[in-house]
């Protein structure tokens, strides 16, 4: 079955929190497993040990040719008696924000959303433990866990479980419980996982989807009549990703150096940033192989001078804005850019203004100079989040845009970035070719703000790249 044909039959289907949706985490939310981020983290800090860690992959390799498959897990559980319960809260959230959120399959991030719309209790079931389970959760705006539970004494993990290991029959049990005690109609409810110890948990439900199952799964839903999601799996950096970083990298200064030599020639310097933004951005783009599907390209025109402002998951970003916007535009960073080597010839070029947070009054005078910039005839690309997001959901958005089109009574226009971050991740280095999605929402009219209805307008806007993202438009 197709993803997006699934979240039609969703929609199509019965409303209400009497019927639940089971998601498994890894290999079904996430792509490859949580567990193998945090054994090497621990590996890195030297806190297992080389004994530890041969015992585990043996009997991690014993559990795949046939052996006792829990084995593993319940040795990797012992290994953390001594570990205390708040250290492994901040290690779980770190290598969520590190490791974890990027591999947040899109598709499984779209039937979850699908669920939550019509009011279905959406349940996450593994048999990974809650310092896992809960950022992923939390991310997905999942409220009931169902997971493996660690004993815990005076904040101190004794390696035990509570309850069981819910891993096979287990979840199972844990499931039908779940559904027992919160009312739940399981013959109308939906259940998805990947791994062939989950034939009991899905044939739990009335409506169980494997998800890029095994073999042994895939062919037990041949035999049911089970409907088998085969997702897209996360795009992989290679030698041809590699070479066409080098390129892009290549491309954006020559076409940088080309718009500042002419300038230079012109005496104009406004004509050379014209010529030179998009002639940097569109090589950048082509020699990387990366390509933009845009909606709504009229409402980038509407109004000039404006405020365009993005939801920020790449440093791909910035590169669309200026390939999108094209003339007449610059920039906005925080201070500690300016540092950046990689910020060096667009500073030069572009001339975008450096904002320091840390120091209200050099914040105003920036924003009085930009201000000055856009009554010139000047747009200006910002995003008002202020950090690239590890995930597609956005970020609380800052009101400095927001202060700046007020003041200098231009509209905003937001554009939002549905899938950038799949081609370059917060922290990689290498792009990966693909197509980037591009909605520009209509030109907001802001001749009716005011200091006292602003942050309501700010919430607001940022609402409208959390609905756009959650139903793309056709």
């Amino acid at each position: 079955m197709n993803p997006d044909d699934l979240i039609a039959e969703i929609e199509a289907g019965p409303r209400g929190p009497g019927i639940a949706a089971f998601f498994d985490l890894d290999g079904t939310l996430v792509h490859g497993f949580t567990a193998t981020h945090i054994l090497r983290d621990q590996v890195r800090k030297r806190q297992v040990g080389a004994g530890d860690l041969a015992r585990l992959v043996l009997t991690a390799v014993d559990g795949t040719l046939g052996g006792d498959p829990t084995r593993a897990g319940d040795l990797g559980l012992s290994a953390l008696r001594g570990h205390l319960e708040d250290t492994m809260q901040e290690m779980g959230e770190r290598l969520f924000v590190q490791k974890i959120a990027g591999t947040i399959r899109p598709q499984a991030r779209a039937i979850v959303k699908a669920h939550q719309r019509m009011g279905h209790v959406v349940v996450l079931a593994s048999a990974a433990t809650r310092f896992q389970t809960g950022p992923v959760a939390r991310e997905l705006g999942i409220d009931d866990i169902l997971c493996t539970e660690l004993e815990i004494e005076d904040g101190v993990l004794t390696g035990r479980v509570v309850g069981k290991f819910l891993w096979g029959e287990p979840k199972a049990q844990a499931v039908r419980r779940f559904a027992r005690e919160h009312d739940i109609d399981l013959h109308q409810s939906y259940g998805y996982a990947n791994g062939d110890e989950d034939v009991a948990f899905l044939a739990s439900t009335g409506r169980p989807h494997p998800i890029a199952p095994g073999r042994a799964l895939r062919e037990t839903a041949k035999l049911q009549g089970w409907p088998v999601l085969d997702m897209h799996e996360p795009l992989r950096a290679g030698v041809r990703s590699a070479l066409g970083t080098l390129g892009a990298v290549g491309g954006l200064n020559a076409g940088l150096v080309t718009g500042a030599v002419l300038g230079a020639v012109r005496r104009d310097k406004r004509a050379g940033t014209n010529v030179g933004i998009p002639l940097a951005c569109d090589l950048a783009l082509a020699l990387s192989g990366v390509k933009l599907n845009v909606i709504g390209e009229e409402n980038l025109w509407k109004a000039r001078p404006a405020i365009f402002i993005g939801n920020h998951r790449s440093s791909l970003d910035p590169v669309i804005m200026g390939s999108l916007l094209r003339r007449d535009v610059t920039g906005v960073s925080k201070a500690e850019a300016k540092l950046d080597p990689r910020m060096l010839a667009a500073s030069l070029f572009l001339d975008p203004v450096f904002i320091d947070r840390s120091n209200s009054g050099q914040s105003r005078e920036a924003l009085d100079r930009l201000t000055r910039r856009i009554r010139s005839g000047t747009s200006i690309m910002i995003f008002p989040e202020g950090t690239r997001m590890p995930t597609p959901e956005p970020g609380a958005f800052k009101k400095g845009a927001f202060h700046m089109a007020m003041q200098a009574g231009v509209p905003v226009v937001p554009v939002v970035f549905r899938n950038a971050g799949e081609l370059l991740a917060p922290r990689a280095s290498v792009v990966r070719p693909g197509t980037v999605d591009v909605c520009a929402l209509e030109p907001i009219d802001t001749s009716d703000w005011t200091p006292d209805n602003l942050n309501t307008i700010v919430t607001e806007v940022r609402q409208l790249f959390v609905d756009t993202l959650e139903k793309w438009p056709s």
